[in-house]
């Protein structure tokens, strides 16, 4: 496999800067930040940490939602490993993914937020790559957009490896 940095880890944190500075003038401290677990791990807590920074203080939860699994491209399905701890009826809530690729997460959490009374859900990503056909959900907040290739680093894997790389890689079969 032909590895190549497309952004190193000082790029990545301030881009994540600059987006929490952004959610942040759109947030109250009665919001739920939502992370997508698990690829969004990483981008959550630097979002939090810069909101932190900024004044905010909102509630923080995770949805465990997973549609890859080890493979590198969606199964097509959604399957939940662990729902929210706490209630957002009546709350805006913030959702944290660290990708935004064919959408079906996003699409998920979002219905699933809102059929448990959130009053609003506003969606922030770390990537969002080019997609060919409408994907039914757009984010908020985009920190980067990524090219149409495969990329691991910060939260993003290959198999469930690379997850920890501070800088983002595109990674392409040979």
């Amino acid at each position: 496999m032909a590895r190549e940095k497309l952004l190193s880890a000082e790029d990545v944190q301030s881009r994540v800067a600059a987006l929490a500075q952004a959610v942040a003038a759109r947030i109250d401290d009665d919001t739920v930040c939502v992370c997508l677990l698990t690829g969004a791990l990483w981008f959550a807590g630097d979002v939090m940490r810069g909101l932190a920074l900024a004044g905010r203080n909102p509630r923080f939860d995770c949805l465990w939602l997973a549609s890859y699994g080890d493979a590198e491209v969606s199964s097509g399905r959604v399957r939940t490993h662990a729902p929210l701890q706490r209630p957002v009826t009546g709350a805006r809530v913030l959702l944290l993914d660290d990708v935004l690729d064919s959408g079906l997460s996003l699409i998920t959490a979002r219905d699933m937020v809102l059929a448990q009374g959130a009053s609003e859900v506003l969606i922030a990503v770390f990537a969002r790559k080019p997609w060919p056909t409408s994907r039914g959900v757009e984010a908020d907040f985009v920190a980067w957009e990524a090219p149409a290739r495969y990329i691991i680093g910060y939260g993003m894997d290959a198999a469930g490896r690379f997850r920890g790389l501070p800088d983002i890689w595109a990674e392409d079969v040979e």
